[in-house]
């Protein structure tokens, strides 16, 4: 017999993009309707990369929750070859932010000012682990010679295993995975690594974003993969394995930045998260383990 009601503890969402100004205004209410608390992504123009900055975005996000509404921004820098470890160190003791993002230069939006050079952020990851501070990772190469379906797993061996070795016990949180080599990664190692599955990566595949005509609103970075990392994204996310939670990447765009010759990546479900999610998991006969990807497993690392 199908359930009617499903209680769960409010959840969280451990990645996502608010924006700024008519956009945070517009946006802000969907999540604070939803979920308690989020990371909110540092990828504004200028990215938001010192403890200034974050404090700066922070008070604009409570000046944009509507009346009555109750929400907790957890802040982010976004990691540049010039961060400076002080600066990060401070942010995280004042409880200001609660992670360092990560993006290689050139894999996403807004992300020109990542890092090309992962030797001059070293010091900074150490630091990290020294404090504690996680690194939320998009994980993705953007050598122009490496197929957009494989820069994933080629950063997992290129990038990410080589930082970690590097920095023992430095926590990372692999965000928005997209393969089943992500998957498998995550299980084969310890527990200073976790990983976000978005809600559009459980339902869509790349047939979604190109059979039929070309569909803008699907289109994500990382891009949607074969049916069968889709599959191994679902039974990741629907295991109660502690390493796997919900980070949205919720990424609202106009639509006139979404339908146009050169559409920007991202897909906004912060409004039907939820929802979508209960039906993924009541597919798998797993709605006993939904509260613990959407209000547990993220909040325990």
């Amino acid at each position: 017999m199908m359930k009617d009601t499903l209680t769960i503890q409010y959840p969280d969402d451990w990645h996502l993009h608010l924006r700024d100004g008519d956009m945070l205004r517009a946006v802000l209410p969907e999540t604070a309707r939803h979920f308690a608390r989020a990371i909110v992504m540092p990828n504004l123009v200028p990215p938001v990369i010192t403890g200034a900055d974050a404090q700066a975005y922070r008070a604009r996000i409570l000046n944009a929750l509507p009346e009555g509404m109750t929400f907790q921004p957890l802040m982010t820098l976004y990691l540049t070859e010039n961060t400076d470890p002080d600066d990060v160190a401070a942010a995280h003791a004042s409880g200001l932010i609660a992670a360092v993002k990560l993006y290689p230069a050139g894999a996403t939006t807004n992300s020109a000012s990542g890092v090309a050079d992962f030797d001059k952020v070293r010091g900074v990851l150490e630091r990290m682990a020294q404090i504690g501070l996680p690194l939320c990772v998009h994980g993705e190469v953007t050598d122009a010679n490496i197929d957009i379906f494989d820069r994933e797993s080629v950063f997992i061996d290129r990038v990410l295993d080589p930082i970690r070795r590097a920095t023992p016990g430095l926590r990372v949180v692999m965000e928005h995975i997209t393969t089943a080599q992500a998957v498998d990664y995550v299980r084969a190692h310890d527990d200073d690594l976790a990983a976000t599955i978005t809600t559009h990566h459980l339902v869509i595949n790349r047939n979604h974003i190109l059979v039929g005509g070309i569909h803008p609103h699907y289109y994500c970075l990382p891009v949607a993969k074969r049916e069968t990392h889709r599959l191994a994204l679902v039974q990741a996310a629907t295991s109660g394995d502690n390493r796997f939670f919900l980070g949205t990447d919720s990424a609202p765009h106009m639509d006139a930045a979404k339908q146009t010759a050169c559409g920007c990546a991202g897909c906004f479900t912060a409004t039907n998260t939820l929802s979508i999610l209960a039906e993924v998991f009541e597919r798998e006969n797993a709605l006993d383990r939904l509260e613990g990807f959407t209000s547990r497993h993220g909040p325990a690392f």
